[in-house]
C-alpha cells in the first residue's frame, strides 16, 4: 500500500505507483460489449478473429483503457492518483494503443507523476504519465491523465 495523498502538494514529480494486477475475462468483454453496443467480430467472433492479423479475440481498447485507469485504485482510495482533494478530471492526452489485450492476459498499470501545476485559488492539476502492461510486461496501452485538485491553502 502507498501513502495516501490529501492534497495536490502531497506528490511529487516522478513519484511512480503500480498497481495490483488483474485478469481479463470472457465475461469482462461480453459486458462491456452489452454495455456499449460494440458488437465488433474481432471481439466476440472467434472465428472471424481468428482470420486476423491477431490471430484471435482482443478486447475492446476502451475496455483496455478503462480497466487500466482504474487499476491503480486498488492501492487504496487515496494511495494512487486521486487525492482526497480530488475535484475533476480535467482531459485525457497521448492515449495509445500499443498492443493487443487479450482474455486471460493479466494486466497492471504503471504511473509516474509528470507535473504539478498551480492554476490558483487553491487548486492545480496533477499530470500523470500512464503505461499498462500485460504479465509478459509489454506496454499495451500508454495516456497521459490531468486531474484537478486541491491544494493546501
Amino acid at each position: 500500500m502507498g501513502k495516501d495523498h490529501e492534497y495536490l502538494d502531497d506528490y511529487t514529480v516522478g513519484e511512480k505507483f503500480i498497481s495490483p494486477a488483474r485478469t481479463i475475462t470472457e465475461a469482462d468483454i461480453v459486458n462491456f460489449a452489452g454495455i456499449t453496443g460494440d458488437w465488433h467480430p474481432l471481439h466476440v467472433d472467434a472465428e472471424y478473429a481468428a482470420k486476423t492479423p491477431f490471430k484471435g479475440r482482443i478486447t475492446h481498447g476502451m475496455l483496455t483503457l478503462s480497466i487500466g485507469l482504474s487499476l491503480p485504485f486498488l492501492l487504496g482510495p487515496y494511495a494512487s492518483y486521486l487525492p482526497k482533494s480530488f475535484v475533476a478530471f480535467h482531459s485525457m492526452d497521448e492515449v495509445r494503443f500499443t498492443g493487443p489485450n487479450r482474455i486471460g492476459d493479466t494486466i497492471h498499470t504503471e504511473v509516474e507523476v509528470l507535473e504539478i501545476t498551480d492554476k490558483g485559488k487553491g487548486k492545480g492539476l496533477l499530470t500523470i504519465q500512464n503505461v499498462v502492461k500485460n504479465q509478459r510486461g509489454e506496454k499495451i496501452l500508454s495516456f497521459v491523465m490531468k486531474l484537478l485538485c486541491g491544494k493546501r491553502v
